[in-house]
């Protein structure tokens, strides 16, 4: 009895510290002082689902700029490690995405929703981050009702 007792103790233990885990910001020592959290969101969501909910802590497109430029990237075979000016680093998978019916498509593509809109739009496109083993592009996408990755920022 004391060893379940231990054994459910140290399994709440381990479901505590993998939540906490995840609520966690990285500081990689950007220009901008722009903390990035250390995963992604649960699942994968449309940009109609991400902005309302997300709003304030989605990033811009100038985030993404200035990840991408500001950090090394390495690939590690399912996304990058990135690095940021200071050492510390997040990890960026390869996330396939959501097709308009909700089936899942995997591939080798990382791809991210920003806060950013593109000028004289409808509100139902943005900025993305999107990346391969060969390429890290920011552009804007119109693929609204794909469900793409979140990876939420704190802005200074």
């Amino acid at each position: 009895m004391r060893n379940k007792l231990f054994l459910l103790c140290m399994m709440c233990l381990m479901t505590l510290l993998l939540q906490a885990q995840s609520e966690q910001y990285v500081d990689l020592g950007l220009p901008s002082g722009t903390l990035w959290k250390a995963n992604n969101e649960a699942k994968l969501i449309t940009f109609k689902e991400a902005f309302p909910k997300y709003t304030n802590n989605l990033p811009t497109k100038e985030q993404f700029e200035e990840l991408k430029n500001k950090c090394v990237w390495t690939w590690y075979g399912k996304g990058y490690k990135v690095i940021g000016p200071n050492g510390n680093f997040i990890v960026m998978p390869t996330t396939g995405f959501l097709g308009a019916s909700g089936d899942f498509y995997q591939n080798n593509w990382g791809q991210y929703w920003s806060s950013t809109l593109p000028p004289d739009r409808s509100g139902c496109e943005a900025w993305t981050l999107s990346f391969s083993s060969a390429t890290i592009d920011i552009n804007y996408n119109s693929y609204s009702l794909l469900g793409f990755a979140v990876r939420l920022v704190k802005k200074p």
